[in-house]
């Protein structure tokens, strides 16, 4: 499962008291509306998406208002938004307003399980709010670290350190970045992501880190997800009954998972194997209909049901 955007992403957030945007839902009343834009100066509206959607701003899916009438006219063209990216086509359900973050400096973070250091590792720039792809590997750091330890305030000071990240900037994030870890490790996720992280400045001076993007997948394996109380469909919006079918015979003993790529390719190849699934996808191209990892060693009897699937709808 996944989830981007800040409308579930500010409640998974509380969990940990990480500091967001203030965010309200597509059912928001236009009083709530104008209160947030009081409040903040202006608010961003956004199309809510089911799962993980991505680019979303640079196709133009990205609201700014300073008044009610602006903020409903923007609701109103993004609220059944349609989104085509990665060959993925996506339909919006709703939108949400979120107050604007002034601030001089924006922070990209995320954590992943690294298959490179079979580890937890932080990705972390002070050079946020863009693709991280744009930067320079001087101006990013990847540091792993020992899950039995977590994320420990001094690795968060190293990484700032090694890019070189303004001074004012160190305080706020070590206090505020390891409680992500809890997060991540404690509800099951696979990788955890927030850019950008604006810097907002009290009157006093001091830097505190909001929250104003999300994103996160989980290994729906994992039972401790299930305590996050998350809706059953919050990420099945967009796949096909194909896809539903085959993904059900998910088991302890391995994954089943496909993707349909180009219902209009030629090849239906059954992969087994992550790595092997990249290869023959990159190899296949166009002509690929689905991506797909059947893995971790299934019974015979799982293996002939996806083959038997996948045959009847390629």
């Amino acid at each position: 499962m996944q989830i981007t955007g800040m409308y579930w992403g500010s409640k998974l957030l509380k969990y940990v008291e990480f500091p967001t945007s203030e965010v309200l839902g597509p059912e928001a009343t236009n009083e709530e509306v104008k209160g947030l834009i009081e409040r903040h100066g202006e608010v961003f509206i956004k199309p809510m998406f089911k799962g993980g959607v991505g680019k979303k701003g640079k196709h133009g899916l990205l609201g700014r208002a300073k008044d009610l009438g602006t903020a409903m006219q923007e609701k109103s063209r993004l609220y059944f938004a349609e989104h085509f990216h990665n060959n993925t086509h996506s339909k919006a359900e709703g939108v949400t307003f979120e107050g604007g973050v002034p601030a001089e400096h924006e922070i990209y973070f995320s954590l992943t399980d690294s298959t490179e250091f079979r580890a937890p590792m932080i990705t972390l720039t002070h050079h946020g709010g863009v693709d991280i792809e744009e930067l320079g590997e001087d101006q990013i750091a990847r540091i792993p670290f020992d899950p039995l330890t977590g994320l420990k305030g001094f690795v968060i000071s190293n990484a700032l350190r090694k890019i070189g990240a303004p001074k004012e900037l160190v305080s706020p994030l070590v206090q505020n970045l390891p409680k992500l870890w809890d997060l991540f490790h404690n509800y099951g996720m696979t990788t955890l992501e927030l850019n950008p992280i604006r810097m907002q400045q009290a009157k006093n001076g001091r830097l505190t880190p909001i929250a104003c993007d999300f994103k996160c997948a989980f290994d729906e394996d994992d039972p401790n997800m299930k305590r996050l109380g998350l809706p059953e469909d919050l990420d099945t919006s967009s796949y096909s009954d194909f896809e539903l079918e085959v993904n059900q015979l998910r088991t302890y003993q391995g994954q089943s998972d496909v993707f349909v790529i180009n219902e209009q390719g030629t090849i239906s190849a059954m992969t087994f194997g992550g790595g092997a699934n990249a290869l023959v996808t990159e190899l296949l191209g166009d002509s690929a209909t689905i991506s797909s990892d059947f893995g971790g060693n299934p019974p015979y009897a799982r293996c002939m049901t996806s083959a038997v699937l996948s045959t009847n709808t390629g």
